[in-house]
């Protein structure tokens, strides 16, 4: 009777200890952050276009053509 309750521990040990571990694993959300859509420049000014698909948001980006020149990006808009 006494190796029962012992063994009975055991296993609940074991798989308590499994249960933590499947749930400590770590889960990657695989989707990328930003898509990039069509760009455009005009008199060296460069503007790309990103869509993120898990804000649904669209960012409008402009570099300009010097080195020095910093990277400007706006959120224009949320879509539907």
């Amino acid at each position: 009777m006494r190796s029962r309750f012992l063994l009975l521990c055991v296993l609940l040990a074991a798989i308590a200890g499994y249960a933590l571990h499947a749930l400590a694993q770590p889960r990657y959300d695989t989707r990328p952050m930003m898509l990039p859509m069509p760009s455009a420049s005009s008199n060296g000014v460069t503007f790309a276009w990103f869509y993120d698909s898990g804000t649904r948001v669209v960012v409008l980006c402009r570099a300009g053509s010097a080195a020095t020149d910093p990277l400007d990006c706006k959120t224009q808009t949320t879509l539907p």
